[in-house]
């Protein structure tokens, strides 16, 4: 078939792609083959694809086709997350729209309500994964609120209940007023936000200021009065005592005073603790137990009383006495302006600080002491840090090591319950006089209670209201999406699990990564994965993270539309190490469709090649050298493919077809303009091209695929496809072969830098004289050095050619006649120019070796490598000193 001169991803993507699905190539089910198993980080089912998704299932993608073309039973598990929060939210404001208010229906109206939401909206991100090229087994697609898995997420909490692990209790939580919802500490983003600092007068009660303290600003006391410092005005009404430090001499006046709240005239003590700062504002702190963590922790040691003045929605309520009704962030200024009236405001100044938001409606977080279900970490944490510091998991790239130790030796109980609808629902019951047990069902409810309460009769049951934590049901995911909680014998739990690799982000390495070990050891006795890829963060290249609000992040398919898939593959790959964020420049992406379009053009010159089966291969060292070139560059990509530096797979695949194969290999081996090739040569290299082929499939498997079917090749049966085709191994790798060629590409380049410099045209031949000092056999190499760089005589000299053009390769020096054209001038200045540099060079050397800790220290081979440097260069500089002798005299 003819190819077009370019290569048009939008004519292929959309059919290999359909082709792969018609043919099943995705399907995994279990066999006698080596599994490699991948479950995909589920995206929230309100999600659309963005950069991060772009990037995150590249790298899996690429892991899961190369596993498949090296004969593993390759599974990439899709699904999605229920997103309890956000799905929510989306919901609510469906309703909305709707004139619905969320309080007006009942539970399973607002639940009919949420599944319409997602059956219509929940499976864009997956249709989207399709258009990247993401080959996953999408028959066996999950969703974390399906029946099935939502029956392993009440399982797992009974289980852990009758452990003792999951219990009921008041804490402090952060508190999501636009959710309405606890949150946990990883979904509470820090910002530091422009606030004001507020300095507040509060009269001292019954007291009067010792002589000399009157109007002393400084110490933060006036006549009969001190001054407090707060960002928050609006929760003076909370106020249990004024906290000062008990070595403070300032305030040694106050111990056993009372304090007046302003507004309210509530009298508060005051109390001491070496917790204040006396350096901070004016030393003196209010103490707010339900506002404020540290607060309540004070409050508990001083048995305080907590004053809870917030609703949940962040509106102030009945115990605030005053503004009841008015938004917090309202009620501030109000609060603000009401104290400046009553002349209890002394100033107000800028102050910057961070502040917590909700991850997921981006509402700030208030402190709250709520009754929720906890979850014990310290039985569950002491394992899983073993799997990962023992090596059983391993953290790529192990920088994460000690981040992950940090949280694991310093975890805290895990507040489990959200107060929302959409959700798996606790299953807690309660009867009329608020007991409770946990049960799966309302029958065996009823007999919990007849064991437990005897004297008490269940009567009339009320399944608790709140749902559990989303990641409550999104750390059993390598079990549940196996079936491994409802049949934990079945074939696939025990073929694919443990899977391979897990491949996300740092951000999550605590929340979820973390939390899928401890459930694979409680509920499996073994680790979930084997390996963590960590990818880091996608950039722009000012070096912000891509977000919506910043309007930094583009289009994914405006991307894919305008590069293609297979070029925005590339793009993401050529600038993601491991671990590391990620600077994207779209110019990457045009880097990738440039170089489809070189392996296109390439395709296209071999193609076009007449074959003469008449013809004698006159090409064997070209090819025996890309022979040794494609297997040495096998061994480094594999290499690195084994360490996760997916980057510098891709670059040294890239340098392999870009460099060795377009620039070299068949430039060396391309018959003389409209002659015949040999049909040897021919054969062999499009054998070449079937492994560049492999080589490429798991990073650009559209235009391989493509190219794979194309007739040059011989016609292939139905199912011969790239997608699967064995994936290259290396073959014998001539070293000495690989190092005389590439003195021989240095001299090509260096007769073309030549031709460039005196403005010699490419079609004009030159002759070329040797003076080799080295063992290399040039008359092997003549053919290649005549095609390459038009030269039409080569010969072999003893000593050195005045008036010529002359460098050196390795040790060997060459001279080009220029037939007196020669600038000797020029090539002075070039020829000192090289000595001044390897001066240089060796000056960086010498100090190594003179450095002991360095020889004493350094690999054996290592210190070797480096005095064979110095001897090579000091064999360099003889040569050039006496070619610029030669042209001095």
């Amino acid at each position: 078939m003819s190819i077009p001169k370019t290569y048009n991803p939008k004519e292929t993507e959309d059919k290999w792609y359909k082709y792969w699905l018609d043919k099943k190539f995705f399907r995994s089910v279990p066999d006698d083959r080596e599994p490699y198993t991948i479950v995909i980080p589920p995206p929230n089912v309100t999600g659309v694809l963005h950069m991060g998704h772009m990037l995150n299932n590249t790298i899996q993608d690429v892991l899961i086709r190369k596993a498949r073309m090296q004969g593993k039973n390759a599974c990439w598990v899709p699904g999605t997350d229920h997103a309890s929060i956000a799905t929510e939210a989306k919901v609510v404001a469906l309703l909305k729209e709707k004139g619905i208010e969320k309080k007006d229906v009942s539970r399973e109206e607002f639940m009919a309500h949420a599944y319409e939401w997602k059956d219509k909206y929940g499976g864009i991100i997956l249709k989207q994964l399709e258009k990247l090229g993401a080959s996953c087994d999408w028959d066996r697609t999950r969703f974390t609120m399906e029946e099935n898995l939502s029956e392993a997420v009440i399982d797992s909490f009974i289980h852990l209940y009758k452990k003792g692990w999951i219990y009921r209790g008041i804490r402090m939580v952060n508190w999501d007023p636009k959710g309405k919802t606890a949150v946990s500490d990883e979904e509470v983003i820090r910002k530091e936000v422009n606030q004001k600092l507020y300095y507040i007068k509060y009269q001292v009660s019954g007291s009067n200021l010792p002589a000399g303290m009157e109007g002393n600003e400084e110490s933060g006391m006036g006549d009969g009065h001190i001054i407090i410092a707060t960002t928050r005005p609006e929760t003076i009404m909370a106020d249990s005592a004024i906290c000062i430090n008990p070595n403070d001499e300032r305030y040694k006046h106050l111990k056993g005073k009372k304090i007046l709240i302003p507004l309210i005239g509530r009298e508060i003590p005051v109390i001491e603790d070496e917790y204040v700062d006396m350096e901070f504002g004016t030393g003196c702190l209010k103490v707010t137990p339900a506002h404020d963590l540290n607060d309540y922790e004070l409050g508990v040691k001083h048995n305080l009383p907590v004053i809870d003045i917030l609703n949940d929605d962040g509106t102030l309520n009945e115990k605030a006495v005053i503004l009841i009704g008015e938004d917090r962030f309202i009620a501030r200024k109000k609060i603000a302006a009401m104290l400046e009236e009553q002349g209890n405001l002394e100033k107000v100044e800028d102050y910057k600080s961070q502040v917590g938001f909700s991850e997921r409606t981006d509402s700030a977080i208030e402190p709250k002491l709520s009754l929720q279900w906890f979850c014990k970490m310290s039985e569950m944490s002491g394992p899983a840090l073993k799997y990962v510091l023992d090596g059983e998991v391993k953290l790529i790239p192990d920088k994460f090591i000690n981040t992950y130790k940090h949280w694991m030796e310093n975890v805290k109980d895990w507040c489990i319950s959200r107060q929302l609808w959409w959700g798996q629902r606790i299953p807690a019951w309660y009867n009329e006089k608020g007991e409770w047990v946990v049960a799966k069902t309302e029958e065996e409810a009823r007999a919990e209670f007849q064991g437990q309460f005897p004297n008490s009769p269940a009567g009339i049951l009320r399944q608790d209201d709140d749902v559990m934590d989303t990641w409550f049901s999104s750390w059993l995911w390598p079990i549940s999406v196996f079936d491994g909680f409802k049949d934990p014998d079945n074939a696939d739990i025990k073929y694919y699990y443990p899977t391979n690799d897990l491949v996300t982000a740092p951000e999550i390495l605590f929340f979820w990564v973390a939390r899928m070990i401890m459930a694979g050891h409680e509920f499996r006795g073994e680790a979930p994965f084997k390996n963590v890829y960590l990818t880091g963060i996608v950039r722009d290249k000012k070096g912000r993270k891509m977000s919506k609000s910043l309007g930094n992040s583009p289009d994914p398919f405006e991307l894919i539309d305008k590069y293609g898939a297979d070029g925005v593959r590339v793009g993401m790959l050529l600038c993601s190490p491991a671990g590391n964020d990620l600077m994207f420049d779209e110019a990457y992406c045009e880097q990738g469709r440039n170089f489809a379009n070189k392996i296109w053009n390439a395709f296209r010159l071999v193609k076009g090649f007449e074959v003469d089966p008449n013809l004698e291969n006159t090409n064997q060292q070209a090819i025996a050298w890309f022979d040794s070139a494609f297997g040495q560059a096998l061994v480094e990509i594999e290499d690195n493919y084994k360490q996760y530096r997916l980057s510098e797979a891709l670059m040294g695949i890239y340098k392999l077809v870009w460099d060795d194969f377009c620039a070299w290999y068949l430039e060396m081996i391309k018959p003389a303009y409209q002659q015949p090739i040999d049909s040897e040569t021919y054969r062999i290299t499009i054998s070449y091209f079937e492994n560049i082929l492999k080589l490429l499939h798991p990073l650009m498997p559209f235009l391989t695929e493509e190219l794979w079917h194309d007739d040059l090749f011989e016609e292939r049966p139905e199912l011969d496809c790239c997608i699967v085709a064995p994936y290259p191994v290396p073959g014998n790798i001539d070293s000495n072969l690989l190092q005389e060629i590439q003195i021989i590409k240095q001299v090509v380049s260096e007769i073309r830098n030549i031709r460039n410099i005196k403005q010699i045209s490419p079609k004009e031949t030159l002759s070329l004289s040797i003076k080799a000092n080295s063992e290399i056999n040039y008359s092997n190499y003549v053919t290649i050095i005549s095609k390459l760089a038009n030269i039409d005589k080569t010969d072999l000299v003893s000593e050195k050619i005045s008036g010529a053009a002359s460098f050196m390769a390795g040790t060997d020096e060459f001279f080009v006649p220029l037939e007196n054209n020669i600038d000797v001038s020029a090539e002075k200045e070039r020829l000192e120019r090289e000595i001044d540099y390897l001066k240089g060079f060796l000056k960086s050397v010498e100090a190594k070796l003179s450095n002991d800790r360095f020889v004493q220290n350094a690999k054996a081979e290592i210190v070797d490598i480096e005095r064979r440097k110095k001897e090579d260069a000091l064999a360099k500089m003889k040569i050039l000193e006496e070619g610029l002798a030669s042209l001095v005299n």
